[in-house]
């Protein structure tokens, strides 16, 4: 029974594999594009560098912050305004990453213009932080996050009109850049006095690479006109 279940669980791992990294005929026509090809890094350096360190690594289909002393945060080559995101990721324990947008060469860090979506294991420590949750900004008052070694699958939508974060599915907020809300919660957060901080409507992709072992898959976005 139990080499049984083995098999059946390495079977449906597989098949997610097989279909990793890949765009269906509707996501093409919709517009979808991979940031992540499953085989290389092409389309990411790290920040303001034109290369990318060998602590992030290609393996089987999933990008992989490897050995965080020496990746640090990598950036897209092209830079967005108004998209929808799709990607999946796999925290080890007590791992810790994150997903900027909008983020620009400037400042000495991709997070002085970009807010983070959290990416977090939380080992019950009692963090104030949890995955999804935009950085120091908003939480969420449901948590549908898997523990470390699940995939988790984040979907981020960043319009004009309204952004919001999902994971798994659920919604976990939404917000206006520039509202009065968000401005609030600005003032009050670790960023209020950095320039640059969400101001710039039209940068890279930023995954931080600094702080924990963290994997990526089926990296999806789709380009919205504002």
């Amino acid at each position: 029974m139990g080499d049984n279940v083995g098999m059946l669980a390495l079977l449906t791992a597989f098949v997610a594999l097989q279909g990793a990294n890949t765009l269906t005929e509707a996501e093409v026509k919709a517009g979808w594009r991979l940031l992540f090809d499953g085989q290389t890094t092409k389309g990411w350096r790290n920040f303001r560098s034109d290369k990318i360190r060998s602590g992030w690594v290609v393996k089987d289909g999933v990008l992989t912050c490897a050995d965080p002393l020496n990746a640090g945060d990598i950036v897209t080559t092209e830079q967005f305004d108004w998209f929808e995101m799709t990607v999946d990721v796999n925290l080890s324990r007590a791992g810790n990453s994150g997903i900027m947008f909008h983020v620009a060469d400037s400042g000495d860090a991709t997070w002085h213009s970009g807010p983070e979506i959290q990416l977090y294991d939380d080992p019950g420590t009692g963090t104030p932080q949890k995955l999804g949750w935009l950085y120091e900004l908003y939480p969420s008052t449901v948590d549908t996050a898997k523990p470390a070694g699940q995939w988790n699958t984040l979907r981020i939508l960043v319009t004009p009109q309204k952004c919001e974060t999902y994971v798994n599915g659920t919604k976990y907020y939404e917000y206006v850049l520039d509202s009065e809300d968000f401005k609030s919660r600005l003032a009050k957060s670790k960023f209020a006095g950095m320039p640059n901080f969400a101001k710039v409507h039209k940068g890279a992709i930023a995954i931080q690479g600094d702080h924990g072992v963290v994997s990526f898959r089926n990296i999806k976005i789709r380009p919205i006109k504002g």
